[in-house]
């Protein structure tokens, strides 16, 4: 397999090291020299210098035999002219970020499928979705959409007063709570694996579960018991992330508010929020933040452009008593050292985003869609079940799934299902399955026999 990828920035540079480990032949394309030095030093990946729309520069890069064509600049024209070359050299999957959402959505003057773009996909609208879902669920460090929202999966640490810490997690789950969800990862230290009935845990272990929303939550009000609660979310920034958090939180029934230094962007933001408060002014300033209704239910969420100004703000908004932080970065890199180092709850990384929709679109015969963590290693593959595959008529425990893999949840005919040993599978239904990082190739290939 051979992709294409156009754009060697941080996103960029991300996607091709995940596609670089999972076997592709990568080829970065560039204009600038430097960035591709940086990462032919990281990694074994060829590298084009030149316009990434140019079709000179394209056949230069082997677009004639490339599977995927992923164009990742800041410009938007630049990513959909790549994906036009693609489409006329054959290429069978093309993506481009676009961040413009009236171009993303005038089908009718611009129809991005005709000319050759096959997903449109902007990050930061990506990391603002899945940041919404976390800020429902007080006390989840991350939480990613499955099965189009229907299902969550949700990482969460055990604190000091959890349950989970007096005896094996068989013991301390109530029935109704046990059988609505799945535990498929734990992460102590560097070390991740999948929890088992006789697993017992210890503080700052992080747990991930899979369920229906509801049943997340039940999940959390008994193994969190002092988790933050929150019930105000104050947003610093109103760009694409800040503005397309507000909308999401808008339909929750939580209150929310933005800050926004720019009087013409805060005017814009005010202009098209129905019920959020806009406030201009800076949210690096301690007063501001007070003058917001930061308080101790208060989740703060800080989404400039700016990795240094958005972890500055959280640790301002910190001291005047916010009780969840969470800021955006641009280097995924920092996203597990500011968790490590426990200077703010949270950080994402909307090109960790990016990632998810992409692997969401490219896998294999069998494999529908994939989602990582921002957070720990692995993978959930998305698998929907032809009358034909090995699985359909035996029951879950009559699977030998590789070593490092577990069944997390599924759905059948609308309705979601938690996967127990004695559940049959049945043609038609769709499958999330959790594998370890050594384990997910192997899994792809023994989903796609």
């Amino acid at each position: 397999m051979k992709a294409i990828i156009v754009g060697a920035g941080s996103a960029g540079r991300e996607l091709a090291s995940r596609l670089y480990t999972e076997g592709y032949g990568v080829v970065l394309v560039d204009r600038a020299p430097a960035a591709l030095e940086a990462v032919a030093d990281e990694m074994d990946v060829q590298t084009v210098e030149g316009h990434g729309a140019s079709p000179t520069v394209l056949k230069k890069a082997g677009i004639a035999d490339a599977d995927l064509l992923v164009a990742v600049t800041d410009d938007d024209e630049v990513n959909i002219l790549a994906c036009i070359c693609a489409k006329s050299a054959g290429t069978r999957h093309r993506v481009a970020r676009i961040s413009r959402y009236d171009v993303r959505s005038s089908g009718d003057l611009l129809p991005l499928k005709d000319l050759g773009v096959d997903l449109a996909v902007n990050p930061k609208e990506e990391c603002a979705l899945e940041l919404a879902y976390m800020l429902q669920l007080p006390g989840a460090e991350e939480v990613v959409d499955l099965m189009g929202g229907r299902v969550l999966a949700m990482g969460f640490k055990v604190s000091a007063d959890s349950p989970l810490l007096r005896a094996p997690i068989r013991e301390c789950l109530p029935l109704d709570v046990a059988s609505a969800v799945r535990l498929i990862a734990r992460r102590r230290g560097d070390k991740v694996d999948i929890p088992r009935g006789e697993s017992v845990f210890g503080v700052g272990d992080d747990l991930y579960a899979v369920g229906q929303p509801s049943a997340l939550m039940s999940l959390l009000n008994v193994v969190f018991p002092d988790r933050p609660m929150i019930d105000r979310v104050v947003i610093g920034g109103g760009g694409t992330l800040g503005l397309s958090l507000a909308k999401n939180l808008e339909k929750t029934t939580l209150e929310v508010v933005l800050i926004e230094a720019d009087s013409a962007v805060a005017d814009e933001c005010s202009a098209v929020l129905e019920r959020t408060l806009v406030l201009r002014g800076d949210a690096m300033n301690a007063e501001v933040l007070e003058n917001a209704g930061v308080h101790d239910r208060t989740a703060f969420v800080s989404t400039t452009g700016s990795d240094e100004h958005n972890i500055i703000m959280c640790l301002v908004a910190q001291k005047v008593g916010a009780s969840f932080t969470v800021a955006s970065v641009s280097k995924p890199a920092y996203v597990p050292i500011i968790q490590n180092q426990s200077l703010l709850d949270r950080a994402v990384s909307p090109h960790l985003s990016l990632m998810n929709a992409i692997l969401h679109f490219v896998r294999g015969r069998a494999v529908q869609a994939a989602t990582v963590f921002q957070t720990i290693n692995g993978e959930l593959l998305e698998v929907r079940l032809e009358a034909d595959h090995p699985w359909v008529g035996k029951a879950i425990r009559e699977i030998q799934m590789p070593a490092g893999s577990i069944v997390a949840t599924m759905e059948r005919d609308g309705q979601v299902l938690v996967p127990t040993g004695d559940l049959r599978f049945q043609a038609g239904d769709r499958v999330a399955v959790f594998a370890l990082p050594g384990t997910v190739r192997k899994l792809q290939r023994w989903l796609n026999r």
